[in-house]
């Protein structure tokens, strides 16, 4: 089954992904999903134990991971590798299709051939962190994909082979671009990982107290020089910058859910020192101050409440 709209599973404190792809059975799911370039409308970083395949349908999106930026465009592919933090947020409007699924639905168990010859070792590749496929090259990896998308939406007799055979072809097809690669070592990036979700863990439980660069280091024991640049080059965006959008989300959030409080007591509850400071830092970010914003989005729900 294809699940359509925004993919919207709640995140753990590490920025873990915490909704269920497919099920223990058949580890697979797929999404049809549309974004736009709304400031609210994007993918925030976050990570998954399944691996992830992305096809533009139209429009073009932008890929952020740990080591890089993927700019894709209509008939683009994208394989993420497990365990692999991203993000992604829309150029215009953009309708995209992925199927997240599990390294168990190729290899079975641990012990078959499968696994300890191919799939361990890919997912363990530290080369390997995302593929892009263009439209233009005309990869058979892009048919296969079109071919277990359209199997998992059709669901009929027998889909979950067509689906489990085409996605091993890729599997296989991403190995054998990364084999000479396999035994290459980049401990110095898996470090930076491991340090960036501790960071994110702090930044997460304590956005709406007063915390500075010394303490989001501390979080990772970290000088604060090593902590901006780790952070830095993981996610683009320096420790502070990343606080104060992640404040305002949580403030747009609050500004809809808890519409009886106050401006004061939604910049307070968001880590804001002032009001005035919330309202300034909101703008750069909507466009728009909080009241407005407020006032939009509920008159919004109440006449789509009203056409229901």
């Amino acid at each position: 089954m294809i699940s359509r709209g925004k993919r919207a599973g709640a995140l753990n404190r590490e920025q873990k992904e915490l909704k269920p792809h497919g099920t223990k059975g058949f580890p697979c799911a797929g999404y049809d999903s549309c974004y736009t370039d709304n400031p609210e409308d994007f993918l925030p970083w976050h990570w998954h134990e399944e691996m992830e395949i992305i096809y533009i349908a139209e429009g073009a999106l932008r890929v952020k991971i740990p080591s890089g930026i993927f700019f894709l465009e209509k008939g683009d592919c994208l394989f993420l590798n497990s365990n692999v933090l991203h993000y992604a947020s829309a150029e215009g409007v953009c309708e995209l299709h992925s199927l997240v699924f599990g390294p168990e639905l190729i290899q079975g168990n641990d012990r078959s051939v499968f696994a300890e010859k191919y799939m361990a070792p890919l997912v363990s590749c530290h080369s390997f962190s995302g593929y892009q496929i263009k439209s233009a090259d005309k990869s058979p990896a892009a048919d296969w994909f079109g071919k277990a998308f359209e199997a998992l939406e059709q669901e009929e007799s027998g889909y979950e082979f067509l689906v489990r055979e085409k996605l091993s072809r890729i599997c296989l097809f991403i190995y054998q671009k990364f084999e000479p690669q396999m035994d290459t070592k980049n401990i110095s990036l898996n470090q930076d990982n491991l340090r960036v979700r501790k960071m994110l863990t702090y930044i997460h439980e304590h956005y709406s107290e007063s915390i500075f660069l010394e303490d989001i280091a501390k979080a990772a024991d970290l000088s604060e020089r090593e902590c901006f640049r780790c952070f830095k080059k993981t996610l683009q965006v320096s420790p502070v910058q990343y606080l104060i959008k992640l404040r305002i989300m949580r403030g747009a959030e609050q500004l809809l859910s808890n519409p009886a409080d106050s401006i004061s007591e939604t910049a307070s509850a968001c880590g804001f020192d002032s009001p005035s400071n919330f309202a300034k830092m909101f703008r750069r970010f909507y466009d728009c101050t909080p009241r407005e914003y407020r006032k939009f989005h509920l008159l919004i729900h109440k006449k789509g409440g009203e056409g229901a």
